[in-house]
């Protein structure tokens, strides 16, 4: 009772199969999204942005007091969606180089948590437009034109992974050159294309190309403690639900840097 809560992108498992038995609740495939989704009872479930919200206590987590809520709000999604890879695929340990691709809502956590985890850390963009803001603000070491031959040629074998969360297709090749023997190119954007590749890209390393998706409670919690005591917080725009119609056209149009949060409590909600 009084505690503060988060529930994140899923509400509820089987609870039998496999996965779930594993605690990691994230890949059984009757999984309940916390929204657009059919629950138990057969009523909709529909999301977080009300004044209150009935969850399972085993899909609640506690919001760690040095965080504040609206801090915490897109770590349950974009902070544990990077934290759970790299500490499956062993990870997070310090001196590792390591490369975010796409610097949106989860690569820019991306940064920041592998950062603080010591890493070495190389922002990929297609475009020089985004330097700055990796640089100076976000911390990274260093920033890779993957449109200039040169830069991407400089770089080849130098990386112990690369977390791609670019939402479009791409060619994999090019990246799949810059990892070191053992590297790991982590999918986390959503494409419904396939990809291709020729395998002597994977086979001439012993690289694998693998994926993730958020993550596990026990894994939710474990980020949030990490990120409080590493001082970690998402970039956030705080909005009203009043002003919900402009962040999602600002939002069509990528104007946010990096996750849009509703006030529900300081909103105008009609009785």
């Amino acid at each position: 009772m009084g505690d503060v809560v988060g529930a994140g992108v899923i509400v509820g498992c089987c609870r039998e199969c496999g996965s779930c038995k594993a605690n990691i609740e994230q890949y059984c495939n009757k999984r309940i999204w916390s929204y657009n989704d059919i629950y138990t009872d057969g009523k909709p479930t529909q999301g977080g942005f009300a004044s209150a919200m009935v969850v399972d206590q085993k899909f609640v987590i506690k919001i760690p007091s040095g965080l504040a809520p609206e801090q915490a709000a897109p770590l349950l999604c974009a902070g544990v969606t990077v934290y759970s890879p790299l500490k499956h695929f062993g990870l997070m340990t310090g001196g590792l180089k390591g490369a975010i691709m796409g610097l949106g809502g989860v690569g820019h956590m991306g940064v920041k948590i592998a950062k603080a985890m010591g890493h070495h850390v190389t922002v990929i963009s297609s475009s020089d437009r985004k330097r700055k803001e990796a640089m100076d603000h976000l911390g990274a070491d260093a920033y890779l034109l993957s449109s200039d031959e040169a830069q991407m040629a400089a770089a080849t074998n130098s990386l112990d992974y690369i977390i791609d969360t670019v939402p479009a297709f791409h060619p994999l090749e090019p990246y799949l050159s810059l990892l070191k023997v053992n590297g790991k190119l982590i999918l986390m954007g959503v494409i419904t294309q396939p990809l291709q590749f020729v395998t002597p890209a994977v086979m001439l390393g012993r690289k694998t190309i693998t994926g993730s998706f958020i993550g596990s409670m026990d894994e939710t919690q474990e980020m949030l403690e990490f990120c409080e005591k590493k001082g970690l917080t998402s970039m956030i725009e705080m909005v009203k639900m009043e002003q919900i119609n402009e962040a999602m056209e600002r939002l069509e149009r990528n104007d946010v840097r990096y996750r849009f949060v509703v006030d529900v409590a300081g909103s105008k909600l009609a009785p």
